[in-house]
């Protein structure tokens, strides 16, 4: 079996992304009925990935999250990019979630598998995990409108933490039971996290390029190419 997955488009000044899509025009994940039908698996979820587009003032799209339990010995091939380099996000938008891949999440096995796979073997009944990339954010994420941030936690593309902590919306349960911002409280812990945060910072290209180039501070990586200091080349 094959699949082509999709993931999560960026935000764009005008307007977010909603949803993930194809990485190629015309190619899309076959139907479950059609996968449960043809080969020894079992699709257990498949649903999008909360909290997987970059916070931003236009949030990028959600990656999209498939659970399968395999019901014969098998072996697992990947072929992804953006597993350890998030896609970036732009003027004060955070970086999208990297492709990951999980055997037996939760289980005695677990296990986090590399974007480059070949021939993993996958022991009849095991379950494996697929969270494919999600979309990075544009603008900062605290001038996002509120009643977005509420549809978003109401139809599960941001968790309530994430709206707190990420866009610094405060929500509360009315009366009818119905999810609604506190405008108050919202504007106290916006103020609070933009003196703590500083500068919006123009460029977040997610902690997986920070690892990878051995830069752990913000301070440094996420500059404005003309505040960042120069740097020589190394002569080969």
């Amino acid at each position: 079996m094959r699949e082509v997955l999709g993931g999560g488009s960026g935000g764009r000044p005008y307007a977010g992304r909603r949803r993930r899509r194809p990485h190629r025009a015309g190619q899309q994940e076959p139907p479950v009925e059609f996968t449960e039908t043809r080969f020894p698996l079992r699709v257990e979820r498949l649903a999008l990935a909360t909290n997987s587009g970059g916070a931003g003032r236009r949030r990028g799209g959600l990656a999209y999250l498939k659970e399968f339990r395999t019901l014969s010995d098998s072996y697992f091939l990947s072929v992804a990019d953006r597993s350890i380099l998030s896609c970036w996000g732009l003027e004060g938008g955070k970086a999208g979630q990297p492709f990951r891949v999980t055997v037996d999440p939760g289980g005695p096995r677990e296990r986090v598998l590399p974007g480059l796979v070949d021939d993993e073997p996958i022991p009849a009944g095991t379950l494996v995990r697929v969270e494919t990339t999600g979309g990075g954010g544009w603008g900062d994420p605290l001038e996002r409108e509120p009643p977005r941030v509420v549809l978003d936690v109401i139809q599960g593309k941001v968790s309530v933490r994430a709206a707190r902590e990420a866009y610094g919306v405060v929500l509360v349960t009315g009366p009818d039971d119905e999810t609604h911002h506190d405008p108050d409280a919202t504007q106290r812990l916006r103020s609070q996290l933009r003196e703590a945060r500083g500068p919006s910072p123009f460029f977040d290209r997610g902690p997986g390029y920070r690892r990878l180039s051995g830069r752990d501070h913000a301070d440094v990586d996420f500059l404005e190419p003309a505040a960042r200091p120069r740097q020589e080349c190394p002569r080969l």
